[in-house]
């Protein structure tokens, strides 16, 4: 009988919906925004086309060029990493599993762009009048929902 037969890995499924969305909602936010010109969705709340060089709130984005590949290969041990963690994790542990796989497909759905483009397409805009959050994709929010998950797991089992 294989050993990983009850593994976390079946959860890369979620991992392949979150890459198909994400890639999907960025094809929209290039053909349908315009660069740097808002949309407004509400008082808080806009799509803007922006383009990201750098990682999370433009980090580097301003470097010479090597940030991306060098954010790319960082990105590909973390999910290499990631996929050695979900052998490793029994299926039924659903908040590691399912935090797993949205930092995966998230991950890779930027890697997607940063090979294709060079850079990350963001589009969400959160505001309070004139203070903007930095722009930010679906990709993002995966892998954000995704370290809360193991945050609240590792917290939840510690106990």
């Amino acid at each position: 009988m294989n050993k990983f037969k009850h593994s976390a890995l079946p959860w890369l499924l979620l991992s392949t919906l979150i890459i198909l969305v994400d890639q999907y909602s960025k094809y929209y936010a290039m053909h349908h925004l315009q660069f740097l010109n808002p949309t407004s969705i509400n008082p808080f709340f806009n799509l803007v086309l922006n383009f990201n060089l750098g990682a999370a709130f433009s980090f580097l984005s301003l470097a010479s060029g090597w940030q991306r590949w060098f954010f790319v290969g960082i990105a590909l041990v973390v999910c290499a990493f990631i996929l050695i963690w979900m052998r490793h994790t029994p299926r039924n542990h659903y908040l590691l599993s399912i935090g797993f796989a949205l930092i995966f497909g998230g991950a890779l759905g930027n890697v997607w762009d940063r090979i294709r483009f060079g850079y990350v397409i963001d589009f969400i805009d959160w505001h309070i009048q004139t203070w903007h959050w930095p722009t930010f994709n679906l990709a993002d929010s995966a892998i954000c929902i995704g370290v809360g998950l193991l945050v609240i797991d590792f917290l939840v089992r510690k106990k």
